[in-house]
């Protein structure tokens, strides 16, 4: 079986994680938010790491939730709040920088949020697509949205459920790099090299007080996100909404 989510080790303290569940389009299934959070730590517990670069697939990076999970949220199978993979890339003690050659969308562009650098590519689209399908956005992107591109273009990602290419945030957001999808990963080892070259003990004491923004930002919006979740999926149109107006990642 192939593995879903990847690591290898191109340079000295750079590792290179690779979600790569090409069936589901690195889309969340129960078995890929496991993986995902079994390599969060071993990344997190091999003292020789001081970088993680978090790659996807070259035209996916991530699709967010799987169909099939949200109508298990929609249908009272499961709470929202057991999903806690922001939280798990969040406390990764080292740096993460995330090389979205592909497309990153609702979950997935929270997920990416979640990283310390961001870079995008020109091609790509990303946006928030949890109020198409009738429920409000969760994993903590409705404080990390803003905190990335701005409170306006945020609240414009969110109400409006629109894709949007990477070349919309040039110039216009605190994302640190857009760029040709070809020079994506390329940038990202760039980077990662550079941090890579600074004791471990450094990069942690680093991480732990810069992301102190971050941590706090998804404890608070944690709550009620889980509150606005619990008024969505409650409703029975929801799941009906689902069903039509799921995108599935191409």
């Amino acid at each position: 079986m192939t593995d879903t989510v990847t690591m290898t080790s191109e340079d000295e303290g750079v590792v290179v994680m690779t979600m790569q569940d090409v069936p589901n389009r690195n889309a969340f299934t129960e078995p890929f938010v496991d993986r995902l959070l079994e390599r969060f730590r071993e990344a997190s517990e091999d003292r020789e790491n001081r970088v993680i670069i978090l790659r996807g697939l070259e035209d996916i990076w991530c699709a967010g939730a799987h169909q099939d999970l949200l109508l298990e949220l929609a249908e009272g199978d499961m709470d929202a709040g057991d999903i806690l993979l922001s939280k798990a890339l969040l406390d990764v003690p080292i740096p993460v920088i995330a090389a979205m050659e592909g497309h990153a969308i609702g979950g997935g562009l929270a997920l990416a949020l979640c990283c310390d650098v961001l870079i995008m590519a020109r091609e790509s689209r990303y946006g928030c697509s949890f109020m198409n399908m009738g429920f409000t956005p969760g994993m903590g992107i409705t404080r990390l949205l803003q905190d990335a591109v701005g409170e306006y273009i945020a609240k414009e990602m969110m109400f409006g459920g629109q894709l949007f290419r990477g070349t919309h945030f040039e110039s216009r957001s605190g994302v640190n790099y857009v760029l040709r999808k070809s020079k994506v990963f390329w940038k990202a080892q760039q980077l990662a090299r550079r941090m890579a070259e600074k004791p471990r003990f450094a990069l942690e004491t680093l991480k732990g007080d810069l992301s102190i923004r971050q941590r706090q930002a998804f404890e608070l919006t944690r709550t009620r996100e889980s509150h606005m979740h619990r008024l969505c999926f409650g409703r029975p149109e929801t799941a009906a909404r689902i069903r039509e107006n799921y995108t599935k990642p191409t």
